[in-house]
């Protein structure tokens, strides 16, 4: 019987698994393991902290504050991309919250919640949109610009939306500012220096957006093992949680689509709203978490993120093949 060409079957397992997120996984069962406790868990959310600020500084820094504004002309593509971000997920977020405790936990509804509240991912919506021979320039710009309005919105539609579905909201005001707002409006000032360096040196981002992920994952799923926030968590509600995840991602996916063609969009715009109107950005999404919510409750959201993240790529790499092959 002959053996699989193992290089074409690494391959695809890349393309149906993100690294990142298996690494992810690694992180989270270390954190169930072998939880970081007394001074070791206080340094470690010192140099979290640390990176946090560092991960929206660079942000900022590699930004090109022109292609955001040169990428607002299209109004109609770029509207379309932020209602579905910043309102129809959110709509369908909200949604969740109708169901009873029964079928989802609090802290998982509260969890898909926080996500669809999150900026669209950067390099995975353009690769797709390439890959669906899309818009590419429109999905780099509406990617950029969901991530650049994120910073604002998402913390003001957590205080608001989370707080009032009785979500626990512990990040202060003064958190926000001095980790998420003040490190990204110093990178954009100091962008037109160091921004052509930055973006040079993608394996320091990369780096640093990895980096600074894995510890926040493991920072709050240890505080949360130590003070028994995933006992309630069972194979049940994990397998409820990924088919609620399914349906928004089915949600947002369908109306993407046909809205986009019902506003006139051509088949190229149409794929570039389909991905970045319907993708969540797990890198942006966990740091963040760790900076709006206490470290108990930041656990709880992690989960919905990361199943979310998974199955977007898995469906939207099968989407955009197929969209490339019928044009």
């Amino acid at each position: 019987m002959p053996r699989p060409d193992r290089p074409r079957l690494v391959q695809t397992l890349r393309g149906w698994v993100d690294p990142l997120v298996v690494m992810i996984v690694a992180v989270l069962l270390l954190g169930l393991l072998v939880p970081a406790q007394g001074a070791f868990a206080d340094v470690l959310g010192t140099v979290r902290t640390c990176a946090i600020v560092l991960l929206f500084f660079l942000y900022g820094a590699r930004m090109p504050t022109r292609e955001v504004l040169d990428g607002l002309r299209n109004w109609r593509l770029q509207g379309s991309m932020l209602a579905a971000t910043y309102v129809l997920l959110p709509v369908l977020g909200l949604l969740v919250q109708l169901l009873p405790d029964a079928v989802l936990a609090p802290d998982l509804r509260r969890g898909v919640l926080y996500l669809t509240l999150l900026p669209s991912t950067v390099q995975s919506s353009v690769v797709f949109t390439s890959v669906a021979r899309g818009n590419v320039a429109a999905a780099i710009t509406g990617a950029t610009i969901s991530n650049v309005s994120g910073i604002v919105l998402t913390p003001l539609m957590v205080g608001v939306l989370m707080t009032a579905t009785g979500g626990a909201h512990g990040g202060s005001l003064t958190g926000i500012l001095l980790q998420l707002l003040l490190p990204f409006a110093v990178g954009q000032v100091v962008q037109p220096w160091i921004g052509g360096w930055v973006r040079r040196h993608a394996r320091l981002t990369r780096f640093t957006d990895r980096g600074t992920i894995l510890l926040v994952a493991y920072t709050s799923v240890s505080q949360a093992s130590v003070s028994g926030a995933w006992d309630d968590v069972t194979a049940v509600a994990l397998l409820v949680l990924v088919v609620v995840c399914a349906l928004v991602l089915g949600g947002v996916l369908a109306a993407s689509w046909w809205g986009g063609a019902r506003l006139g969009l051509d088949r190229a715009d149409r794929a570039a709203l389909l991905m970045v109107g319907s993708t969540k950005s797990l890198a942006t999404g966990l740091p963040m978490a760790a900076v709006l919510f206490t470290p108990v409750v930041a656990a709880g959201v992690a989960l919905p993120v990361i199943v979310f993240h998974q199955l977007q790529l898995a469906t939207c790499a099968v989407i955009a093949r197929r969209i490339a092959r019928v044009q």
